[in-house]
């Protein structure tokens, strides 16, 4: 292995030495010129031509010898120069690694000026003309006043809004329920009974009605004397019990509706009656329009009416009971009088309506916090009065203000843009500054507004601030040297170029937030580094990533978290996949853990309370965008990264590993034999893969390839002589050339692999699964004709394979594999126990060649894989049922 090593080392610098003397050939071309012209020069000649040929001849080779040492000597420089960098590439890279993260993440400590505002003036500085400068301190304060003054932009709060309609339809609610305790109003026809006196005859008091009555009464025993005995008896049965004063008898005792009716001539006078209560204008027109019923209408019809007043009555006392209830349970109840019963059905209806319509426009237009009570009470009054019948309008006022608050809150947001628009709407503040004007004193401590004019006029003395940039460097070289530890750690073996390509990856962030990009790259390396190396590197990079950046730089936590954690995400998932399609979902999973991440972060830290709602979310949303983004961009670039930098992941191995790609298809059409081995061997190596946790796909993928070099010859390899004559012994003879032929075929396919652009994992399983193994059969066959003719020498060397032997698991399980699959072809009837003593004495072979040594495998690993072995070779010979032999009838 280290022979190998070294020789591929000599051949790397060979080349490299070929390409820079490349560039001298034209001086070795001319040096041969001049020895082809000497050679020339055998004529015959003068003696003084001759003499000065011949001393020209010497001028121009010593020249030429004086270049062709200089040549030699630039060319060994280079070509130990060459050396030492590919000896030390690692240290290499690793300069090359610490150089590139400190000029990208501490691009801001360049250039910067060594004259900083609050620092003393080392000399007197004079303005060397005149100009015009912006004052920015006086423009920025400006601003700030301008924008302080802006007037807020207020939008209308849809909860406080939504409860203030809640609490209006909760007290006309309760207004039906106590107008439906008190039925329907007017509970009479209003051309009979008037609207004031029906509502008087509901509300009066009791002594008020029997006043009432008794009045009626005398009209009452006017009309009895004119009527029939039959229908006289009919009133006195049916009313005279609920109403006893309008039928009394003789004594002044109520009648017995059982008893004979004796109709007597009334007495003119009447019952005496309070003053106060006859005098009340309301009683004497109830009084007035009930004696006109009386008169227009039956006895029977004017009974019916006192009946229902009284009824109307009860449920009214019954309703006046439900504002006491109010009242105890709310004393700032609006139901406090009598006046919502006192309105008709069809007041009712439209108070109803429009008190929820002025509520609705008023609510609509926004009640704003500070504004007086009485600019609210006077647009009430406004909108009731025109659109309130009159009755009603104490009653819809009172609602309305008992509910009404104010309901617009501040737009944080338009109020933000107003004000910014407001601020760029200033002039900048510019004072001009003449020729010799002193700006700064010596000693003086310098002020912004100095430090601007010093600016203006180049004055500001700028130089690297070496000592951020020596710390910073001591920072990547610690996380640096913690990514080194892991992959030791966990014993990955990545080649130069994918220590470039995980550079490159890594300086995607920072360069993008250089740039001005804040939602930077995170997504893209997460699922890219854990798709081409897997999650303990990609979150091992992101995690260093988001310890380094904020030292050098100022950047939002809150966005540095929720961009590592979709980073972090797709390094765990994404070498799980299989498929395009999944790593697709995977994209929209890394988008929807940045925005969640942001906005909790936002809302836990109180990001939200200080700048509304909205812009949070907003901020959420496009978080969540660019991570799809960025997942979505590194979709795009994966295959080229895989194809530039020679990567296998396991969904390029599963696409490598269909069958239809041409090169297999190839293989299967061309070596039918050795396709039917390779699919065997891959379900041997894959399955003691799987049990040894070792790449299956890789395993299954490569074994795959392992025997593409065969279609060179195809009847070289007795699989796929399908019975025929063997070559070797008909046409050939010769144990040389057939281990000659069976050698080519890894040589070939080498050649096959790299013109299809296989990846390097993929082509080691071409030498590798044959390593150093000696070709016995040929070998013999060489040994014997030695034995009968003593002048032939036989090397070993001759019937080995060129190697390498396996460098990894994967390909010596499949150097197992492969040297076991003819032996369990072979094997027939034989018991399981068998078959793995024949399986361990084959493994046991290559292990004593050393064939393994460089593999990782160990020798219990090696008793297992005969075991996997076994297995797999009893599912494919199991036994089956022996069917009776059927007789055909000649029939």
């Amino acid at each position: 292995m280290k022979k190998q090593q070294f020789f591929q080392s000599l051949t790397q610098q060979l080349t490299a030495w070929r390409r820079s003397t490349a560039m001298y050939r034209p001086v070795r071309w001319l040096v041969k010129q001049c020895q082809n012209r000497q050679s020339c020069r055998g004529q015959p000649q003068t003696n003084v031509l001759r003499n000065f040929n011949n001393s020209k001849h010497d001028k121009r080779k010593t020249v030429s010898r004086s270049m062709a040492k200089s040549i030699k000597t630039q060319t060994g420089i280079k070509a130990v120069g060459l050396g030492w960098v590919h000896e030390q590439r690692s240290s290499v890279v690793f300069a090359i690694a610490v150089v590139s993260l400190t000029g990208v993440l501490g691009h801001k400590l360049y250039n910067q000026p060594q004259l900083q505002v609050g620092t003393y003036a080392p000399q007197t500085f004079k303005a060397p003309y005149s100009t015009s400068i912006e004052d920015k301190k006086q423009t920025e304060a400006r601003r700030k006043e301008v924008s302080k003054s802006s007037t807020p932009v207020l939008m209308v709060d849809a909860q406080i809004t939504t409860k203030i309609g809640q609490q209006l339809q909760k007290l006309l609610d309760q207004g039906n329920e106590i107008r439906s305790v008190a039925g329907p109003f007017p509970f009479f026809d209003t051309a009979v009974l008037s609207l004031p006196t029906q509502q008087y005859l509901r509300a009066c008091s009791d002594s008020e009605w029997k006043a009432l009555l008794a009045a009626v009464e005398n009209k009452s025993k006017q009309k009895l004397n004119l009527f029939p005995d039959n229908q006289t008896n009919f009133l006195r049965k049916h009313h005279s019990a609920k109403y006893p004063s309008l039928f009394p008898n003789a004594t002044g005792l109520p009648i017995n509706p059982h008893q004979p009716l004796t109709i007597t001539q009334p007495q003119p006078s009447e019952p005496p009656q309070p003053s106060n209560i006859t005098q009340n204008k309301d009683f004497q027109l109830a009084v007035g329009e009930l004696e006109a019923y009386q008169i227009t209408t039956s006895a029977q019809n004017l009974f019916s009416l006192v009946q229902q007043i009284s009824q109307v009555r009860q449920a009214y006392i019954k309703a006046k009971s439900q504002f006491l209830q109010l009242e105890t349970a709310n004393s700032e109840t609006v139901y406090q009088e009598t006046v919502i019963l006192d309105l008709s059905d069809d007041d009712w209806s439209t108070t109803y309506t429009q008190v929820r319509q002025i509520a609705e426009r008023i609510l609509t237009q926004g009640i704003p916090e500070g504004l007086p009570d009485e600019i609210i009470q006077k647009t009430v009054n406004i909108h009731v009065q025109d659109l309130v019948p009159k009755d009603a309008e104490a009653l819809a006022s009172k609602l309305l203000l008992t509910v009404l608050e104010p309901n617009l809150k501040k737009d944080e947001e338009k109020t933000q843009l107003q004000a910014q628009q407001a601020a760029e709407g200033v002039l900048p503040v510019i004072v001009k500054v003449n020729q010799g004007q002193i700006i700064v004193r010596k000693g003086q401590k310098i002020t912004e507004w100095q430090f601007d004019v010093l600016e203006e006029y180049k004055l500001i003395r700028r130089e690297n601030n070496w000592l951020g940039l020596t710390k910073l460097a001591v920072i990547i070289t610690g996380a640096i040297g913690i990514f080194v530890w892991v992959e030791n750690h966990h014993k990955y073996r990545l080649r130069q170029r994918d220590h470039l390509l995980i550079l490159l990856l890594t300086l995607s962030s920072p360069a993008a937030i250089a740039m001005g990009i804040l939602h930077t790259t995170w997504s893209a390396v997460g699922l890219l580094l854990g798709s081409f190396y897997g999650p303990t590197l990609g979150a091992t990079v992101i995690g260093l990533l988001l310890l380094v950046i904020p030292t050098s730089w100022e950047i939002s936590k809150i966005a540095l978290l929720a961009g590592a954690a979709g980073g972090i995400l797709g390094s765990c998932i994404a070498q799980r996949l299989r498929s395009r399609e999944e790593l697709a979902l995977l994209g929209v999973a890394i988008a929807a853990t940045q925005g969640s991440v942001y906005l909790i972060l936002s809302l836990f830290f109180g990001a939200a309370f200080g700048t509304g709602w909205y812009m949070v979310f907003q901020a959420a949303g496009v978080f969540a965008l660019s991570g799809l983004a960025w997942s979505i961009v590194a979709l795009g670039v994966s295959p080229y990264l895989e194809k530039l930098f020679d990567l296998v992941t396991p969904i390029r191995l599963a696409e490598l590993a269909n069958p239809n790609r041409p090169l297999l298809k190839k293989l299967a059409t061309e070596t039918p034999g050795t396709f039917q081995h390779t699919l065997f061997v891959a379900t041997l190596a894959e399955a003691a893969a799987k049990k040894l946790g070792c790449n299956v796909e890789l395993v299954r993928a490569g074994t795959l390839y392992h025997d593409i070099g065969k279609m060179h010859d195809p009847l070289g390899f007795i699989e796929n002589q399908m019975g025929g004559p063997n070559k070797h012994e008909t046409e050939i003879q010769d144990p040389w050339k057939s281990a000659e032929i069976i050698k080519k075929h890894v040589s070939e396919g080498l050649v096959m692999a790299r013109k299809h652009l296989l990846p390097t994992a993929i082509q080691a399983f071409i030498p590798e699964h044959q390593g150093t193994m000696l070709i016995a059969y040929f070998y013999h066959q060489a040994q014997q004709q030695a034995q009968a003719d003593p002048s032939i020498k036989v090397d070993e060397a001759d019937f080995r394979y060129d190697g390498p032997i396996p460098q990894s698991r994967e390909t010596g399980i499949v150097m197992l594999a492969d040297a076991c699959e003819a032996a369990l072809r072979s094997l027939k009837e034989v018991t399981p126990e068998q078959a793995l003593t024949t399986l361990n004495n084959i493994l046991r072979a290559r292990w004593q060649d050393n064939q393994l040594q460089d593999s990782g495998l160990t020798r219990d690993e090696m008793t297992q894989i005969a075991q996997i072995f076994v297995e797999v070779w009893q599912q494919f010979h199991h036994k089956r049922i022996a069917y009776p032999k059927l007789k055909v009838s000649n029939k």
